[in-house]
């Protein structure tokens, strides 16, 4: 199933794609695309719906994040060794843990907003997990039954912010708009070889990122594993797994984004986004 929230920011309703690709309304199935609709009886609540019959919703209409209610949005870092080494970090032993903010979450297609005192802003398409059962201490074997789905994620940094200013990462990932989810929840049925997915971004039409999830170090169903064992994992919580090799601080000389520039970005089998660049008062 290919699950989406649709709608005006902050009042978005759950839907389905039909056969079609047309976007059906599921509010009268269930309230969100969120917390335990996520879960194995949610799912097959949706799953047995008559998708054909229910409300054909408007093409036109705005594509909200994928999932609702977010509680923890957690991010992978240097996970793509090929991308470790642009930025001439050393392959971690273990996971890099950090997070963004849940503030910081909008729809695939809404703006980037660049923040205040901003000179190196820069993108990251990533492949991200959906949890849908709590999860605490599971195995890696155990791991994929406790996740709801896959979705496209833009790990929108602000490199001055998470590089220069002291102290960790967070200061430059979790800014207002950094954050685009979706377009859709993909279920595991239908996302494929989600260890073999081709990955893509560009910047006013340039490709700048191209690369597999194959080249992960760390695997989706180990890092919900791990990270299990330091925190629980809820139903709704965002796993954002890493970067390919191609983000502007690896150019030489590295390219940031400014007011103005066109971002697109997707995940075979998982959709696309495309963001504009605008001011952050905008």
């Amino acid at each position: 199933m290919k699950l989406v929230r649709f709608g005006e920011a902050n009042k978005e309703k759950p839907g389905i794609l039909d056969s079609e690709g047309r976007i059906r309304d599921l509010s009268g199935i269930v309230d969100d695309i969120a917390g335990e609709s996520l879960g194995a009886a949610g799912m097959q609540k949706i799953a047995g719906a008559d998708v054909a019959s229910l409300p054909l919703v408007h093409e036109s209409t705005r594509y909200g994040a994928c999932v609702g209610q977010v509680g923890k949005f957690i991010c992978i870092g240097l996970n793509y060794a090929d991308h470790a080494a642009e930025t001439g970090a050393e392959v971690p032993d273990e996971p890099v843990i950090f997070t963004k903010a849940t503030s910081a979450i909008t729809g695939p297609n809404d703006g980037i907003a660049k923040p205040k005192n901003s000179t190196k802003l820069d993108w990251e398409v990533e492949l991200g997990v959906v949890i849908g059962e709590e999860a605490r201490y599971v195995s890696e074997a155990e791991a994929e039954k406790h996740i709801a789905g896959y979705c496209v994620v833009h790990d929108v940094s602000e490199r001055h912010f998470q590089l220069e200013r002291g102290g960790q990462w967070d200061k430059g990932k979790g800014c207002d708009t950094f954050g685009p989810i979706g377009p859709y929840l993909v279920t595991a049925d239908e996302a494929g070889n989600i260890n073999n997915l081709h990955l893509w971004l560009k910047v006013n039409g340039k490709t700048y990122q191209d690369g597999s999830t194959n080249s992960m170090v760390f695997r989706p169903a180990f890092l919900v594993s791990y990270l299990s064992q330091f925190m629980s994992l809820q139903p709704g919580d965002v796993i954002s797994t890493g970067t390919p090799p191609g983000v502007g601080l690896g150019q030489k000389p590295p390219v940031f984004l400014n007011v103005g520039d066109k971002i697109e970005l997707g995940i075979d089998g998982l959709g696309e986004q495309t963001q504009v660049v605008r001011n952050w008062d905008d």
